[in-house]
């Protein structure tokens, strides 16, 4: 998608609507477009340039000074601001910049500043999540290609399985990270018909480094076979997410089947289509919906001290 309405920049860049349209006026920052019905929207190429404009003036750059600037200019500025260690709310520019044009190295960079500056979990529940969460109300209007989000969503899956690896080879023999005394045993899945399999990863690594013991299984994993890994495994919970539409079953149906055919363990059931279906669902033992990361923390770190968690 080539086209942004001023909605749409405004959600992107944090700059307000009303002031985008002083600048255009006063400094001729950017020149909005009109398509054949008359509409007004701004191009990638006026995307970026905003994007960079609003990174640095969070930085004290005066707009007066870079509505001068040529495209180039304001890249570069962009790129050695980049290398300044920022605080997480201020990458979100340079994050989504990286997105929309694609840029691999720069997105990679980025990633990898926020996780050794901040640690994995900091960054994920404070950087990376609300870079999802503003960007989303775009994929919803169409405004960003679906290519876009595959693109940021394979990066940021593949160094988060690094960190997991990482925590597996300090929990090698010997070692004092390992699953403690007090591991309890999780199974991690998404429902057939579930792919969205980033926030299950993340899930995997807050686990391990709370010293549980995981099994994870990944995405689209057919009911049968719940029924083999329950006996193989023997958790003492699972945990599943439904994002988006189940291919048979409404949650309600999904979460009673599995109360009823696996009563011996708890379920911990999150994701966006759990939390909307709060109120038409019977939670209670052994369901249990947990409606953010940091509510599933409190929920595991109770469970290890064997504290109960009230539902």
């Amino acid at each position: 998608m080539d086209r942004f309405s001023i909605k749409d920049i405004e959600a992107l860049t944090g700059i307000k609507a009303a002031t985008l349209r002083m600048w255009e006026t006063r400094y001729n920052l950017v020149e909005p477009k009109r398509s054949t019905t008359n509409i007004r929207y701004y191009d990638q190429d006026d995307l970026r340039k905003l994007l960079g404009v609003a990174a640095l003036m969070r930085q004290g750059a005066k707009i007066s000074h870079l509505a001068k600037m040529q495209a180039e200019e304001l890249h570069q500025a962009v790129l050695h601001q980049e290398l300044a260690p920022l605080p997480l709310d201020e990458r979100l520019e340079a994050l989504t910049l990286a997105m929309i044009s694609l840029d691999e190295p720069a997105f990679q960079r980025l990633l990898t500043r926020a996780f050794d500056q901040c640690g994995v979990e900091e960054a994920m529940m404070d950087l990376i999540f609300p870079f999802f969460r503003r960007i989303g109300i775009l994929w919803q209007t169409g405004s960003i290609n679906p290519a876009h989000e595959h693109f940021i969503t394979n990066i940021i899956r593949q160094k988060l399985i690094v960190a997991i690896d990482r925590l597996a080879e300090q929990a090698g023999p010997g070692s004092s990270t390992g699953p403690s005394q007090s591991a309890r045993r999780y199974l991690l899945y998404l429902p057939e018909g579930e792919f969205h399999e980033l926030g299950l990863l993340f899930a995997s690594f807050l686990l391990k480094a709370r010293g549980q013991q995981v099994a994870y299984i990944g995405a689209n994993v057919p009911y049968p076979d719940l029924f083999v890994l329950d006996q193989q495994y023997r958790p003492d919970f699972t945990l599943f997410s439904m994002t988006s539409s189940l291919a048979q079953d409404s949650v309600a149906d999904y979460v009673a089947r599995i109360k009823q055919d696996f009563p011996r363990c708890t379920h911990l059931v999150t994701g966006p289509l759990a939390v909307l279906a709060e109120g038409l669902v019977p939670w209670e033992a052994p369901l249990v919906l947990v409606k953010d990361f940091k509510d599933l923390i409190g929920r595991v770190e109770a469970y290890a001290a064997g504290m109960s968690v009230a539902i």
